[in-house]
Order: C-alpha cells, then sequence, then structure tokens
C-alpha cells in the first residue's frame, strides 16, 4: 500500500541550510571572542535545535557561553534565513509529485517562525499546511519524541504503517522508531555524517539524491 502519509525533516532533507547556520553560529562566537569553526563541522551539529547548536558550537570553540547566546543565534539567524539557504536539487519537482498522492508534512525541530519563513521564501509552503507543519517551539517536544509525529498522523487519518518520515539524521531516525512509522533516510544531507548505518533495519529506507524520492511507495 502507497504512503499515506509523507512526513519530511527541513534542514538538510528539504534545504541545504548549512551555510546560513554556520554563518549565524560563528558571528555569534566571533562576539564572544571565539574562532571561526568550519562550516562542515557546525553542520554536524544541527538537528537538536538551536539551543544544543548554540551550546555545541562553544563547546568546541572552547570558551564559554553568555546568558544571552542563544536568544544572539536566534537574532541573528532569523536575519539571514535565506542568505544562501535553497532547497536541494529535485525538491520542488518532487514534492510537486509526491503531493498528488499523499499528505505531506514538516516536522522540525527549528522554530517554527523561521520554518514557515523559509518555507514561504522557498515558494514550498503550498505543500505543508500550517496544521501540517510541526517546529521545535510548538506544543509538542522536540523529536526524537514522536509526540509531533503522533500528532501529525492523527491529523491525517492514517496509522504509523502508513506514514514515513523522512529525514537526514539519527534523530529523525530514532523518532520514526519510537512513532513506529516507517523511515528514509536522506543520506545526501549534511545531517547523515557520522549516522550509525550499522542500525539500520532491513525494512528502512535510504536516497542518495531527492528524485529518488518518488520510489517512496
Amino acid at each position: 500500500m502507497p504512503f499515506q502519509l509523507i512526513v519530511f525533516d527541513l534542514d538538510g532533507t528539504l534545504i541545504d541550510s548549512r551555510r546560513d547556520l554556520a554563518d549565524a553560529a560563528n558571528a555569534v562566537l566571533g562576539e564572544c571572542g571565539g574562532g571561526r569553526l568550519p562550516e562542515e563541522r557546525i553542520g554536524r551539529m544541527v538537528g537538536d535545535g538551536a539551543a544544543t547548536l548554540v551550546a555545541r558550537a562553544f563547546a568546541a570553540a572552547g570558551i564559554a557561553a553568555p546568558a544571552n547566546a542563544l536568544a544572539r543565534f536566534l537574532d541573528i539567524y532569523q536575519r539571514h534565513l535565506l542568505d544562501h539557504t535553497r532547497p536541494y536539487d529535485g525538491i520542488p519537482e518532487a514534492l510537486a509529485l509526491l503531493s498528488q498522492r499523499a499528505h505531506l508534512a514538516v516536522l522540525t525541530n527549528k522554530p517554527i517562525a523561521s520554518t514557515q519563513e523559509i518555507l514561504r521564501g522557498l515558494d514550498l509552503d503550498k505543500y505543508f499546511p500550517p496544521t501540517m507543519t510541526i517546529g521545535g517551539d510548538g506544543p509538542f517536544p522536540r523529536k526524537p519524541n514522536p509526540a509531533g509525529l503522533q500528532h501529525l498522523l492523527t491529523s491525517a487519518g492514517v496509522d504509523g504503517q502508513s506514514a514515513v518520515l523522512v529525514g537526514d539524521s539519527v534523530i529523525d531516525w530514532r523518532t520514526a522508531r519510537r512513532a513506529a512509522t516507517s523511515i528514509c533516510v536522506a543520506r545526501y544531507g549534511f545531517g547523515f555524517e557520522g549516522f550509525p548505518v550499522e542500525e539500520l533495519g532491513p525494512g528502512d529506507r535510504t536516497v542518495d539524491a531527492p528524485e529518488e524520492l518518488l520510489r517512496l511507495s
């Protein structure tokens, strides 16, 4: 039976936002006397929410984070959400086709205001109704807690066997497992580095490019 609900992570799955996230993190570090971290290294810190990203960046830079570090990061990042962030090649085309055969949703640990602004700015919001877009600062705990994903299942009127979560990180994989849905790991995303591939089960799916998402069924 084809999936009736396809839920997407945002950063590293629908969009390549690594440079803008890294620039914002490095700007805060610079204000506090820290050195710049490589974009790739910061990319590996993404996935557990902004507070964890900031904490990891300061720890990696070897300096103490001031009390307003998170607020400063969010302020800088909010003003530069779309400087370099773009959908991965093939994502708009894949969403256009997938939306014809399934409900689509977004489940991210990014704040909802930033999520919605990015989706609007990249013309992707037409595929994701507000009621099917969940951020990390809403009423549900952040991934890998499955509550947000379970809410999306209820909203779409489907059970776990009829849904798949598409994401690039172990956080997404754990979320899907806890909600008893299928998982499709986006190996093209910047969150895939360090993924424990040995833990993938025989029913877990992987894709190396967005166009391969069209094989979801």
